[in-house]
């Protein structure tokens, strides 16, 4: 064979080689690649499920966002800082709630049967409703439109020792004619049969019956949503001592019914107190029932 022909064997046999290579091995990469949303191109979803929405949705107002207020485990503290989506969203509660005078937004706090209440208030969910009000107030949005509750549940989507937005918020409009009936209603109830602690001798007492406690959570309720509401506390004595001392005595009684009224959840600045020592007795002073029945704060709706 010839060396031109041997030349062009070899020129052949490259080819041949080349080619299929080629096909072996690259022809995958020239594949056309379709477009995304095509019919032929499944989409896959990604579910986000550690989280829970930052909403609040009523007649006029639509927001929602995956961040949200957080909370420590047993805690009623939110975990500063707010983020931005979440500040975005007070904003606008804020600029609606100004355009809507009549709009009320019940804060519902939420805290797991596990976790530990050490706060003043019934529930962890009630104190921690309470904060996230305590919080808007604090950004300018109006505290006489809020109203807080609280719920203990099993369990709340957590991520370590957090919990994310336990809490949720419920739009509805005040009839301003309806709302006055029922605010004067119950402040005639308070007032009719007043919530009444009775006192040991130089001490007191925070150990309340059902029928007490229900009170309380009325004058709570009460001061919660007539903004301009002030609850009187007076303390009382029997006539044992000197009446100056029994002034004295009355008003630490006054003071500290002041401070178990604002340990479940009534603000203390909406708290007046004063003494009357042994000048109103209910009771004879004579006996020993007498005088247990004057020694006594009383609290009522000025």
């Amino acid at each position: 064979m010839s060396k031109k022909a041997l030349y062009l064997l070899g020129i052949a046999i490259t080819i041949i080689l080349g080619t299929f290579l080629y096909q072996k091995f690259c022809c995958n990469c020239c594949e056309k690649t379709p477009a995304i949303g095509t019919e032929n191109t499944p989409i896959v979803t990604v579910t986000d499920i550690n989280h829970v929405p930052f909403v609040l949705n009523g007649s006029g107002i639509d927001y929602q966002t995956h961040d949200n207020l957080k909370f420590l485990k047993n805690s009623s503290a939110i975990i500063m800082p707010v983020s931005d989506s979440v500040s975005i969203g007070i904003e606008n509660l804020k600029t609606f709630l100004a355009a809507n005078p009549k709009q009320k937004v019940t804060i519902t706090g939420y805290a797991t049967s596990h976790e530990t209440n050490t706060t003043k208030f019934e529930n962890l969910g009630l104190a921690r409703a309470n904060d996230v009000k305590t919080f808007f107030v604090s950004k300018g949005l109006p505290e006489n439109q809020f109203a807080t509750k609280g719920v203990l549940i099993e369990k709340w989507q957590m991520t370590a020792d957090t919990l994310l937005g336990p809490a949720e918020y419920t739009f509805e409009t005040i009839n301003n004619s309806t709302a006055t009936d029922e605010w004067s209603l119950l402040k005639e109830k308070i007032n009719s049969s007043p919530l009444i602690l009775n006192f040991s001798t130089n001490k007191a007492s925070e150990n309340l019956s059902a029928e007490e406690k229900q009170k309380v959570a009325d004058i709570a309720k009460y001061s919660n949503h007539v903004t301009d509401a002030t609850i009187l506390v007076v303390g009382h004595t029997d006539n044992v001592g000197n009446r100056d001392s029994n002034i004295i005595l009355g008003q630490k009684r006054a003071e500290f019914t002041k401070d178990y009224l604002s340990k479940n959840g009534i603000d203390p600045s909406r708290i007046t107190t004063e003494s009357k020592g042994p000048d109103e007795p209910i009771g004879e002073n004579t006996t020993e029932e007498g005088k247990a029945n004057n020694r006594r704060t009383v609290i009522t709706i000025k």
